[in-house]
């Protein structure tokens, strides 16, 4: 840990640093599993999903550099090893799912709206408990991207 001194104490940064290193870690499982389905969706709607799903993961992509900087930020490192990211995460893998695109969709649905649960649980945490309302008003910015993405799923959807 570097010394970082910006008016949160260091066990409390130490906290919110291994809340971001999970959320770290979830959000390169759905960028992985966006990203597989990007490559293995098939069927009549292959072409839109095709550009959807890339859309999906370049925005999943950009959220993973900042959550990373955001860590940073507070004086810790981002985790960035596959196999801390598998045992950090709270979401799981899948593989191609026979290239099916609704089980694709309702997948990535659920892991928004898990993600989202999370964030709304963890938002309130680093404000009123670790008294971080900087990373707090950050994670309500990051739980705004997921609901609007989940949005998006839940209309190719209907």
């Amino acid at each position: 840990m570097e010394t970082t001194d910006i008016g949160i104490h260091d066990t409390n940064r130490e906290s919110v640093a291994y809340l971001l290193n999970m959320l770290l870690a979830d959000e390169h499982i759905l960028y992985l599993k966006t990203r597989n389905y990007h490559w293995n969706v098939k069927g009549m709607h292959f072409q839109s999903l095709h550009g959807f799903f890339e859309t999906q993961y370049q925005e999943l992509e950009e959220m993973i550099d900042q959550i990373a900087e955001r860590i940073r930020a507070i004086g810790h490192y981002a985790t960035a090893a596959m196999k801390d990211y598998v045992k950090l995460a709270r979401l799981l893998e899948t593989n191609h799912v026979d290239g099916s695109a609704e089980t694709m969709l309702r997948n990535l649905l659920q892991d928004h709206e898990t993600i989202i649960r999370i964030l709304r649980k963890d938002l309130v945490e680093e404000a009123d408990k670790y008294r971080d309302v900087g990373t707090s008003d950050f994670v309500t910015g990051l739980m705004e991207r997921h609901e609007k993405m989940a949005w998006m799923i839940r209309s190719y959807l209907g």
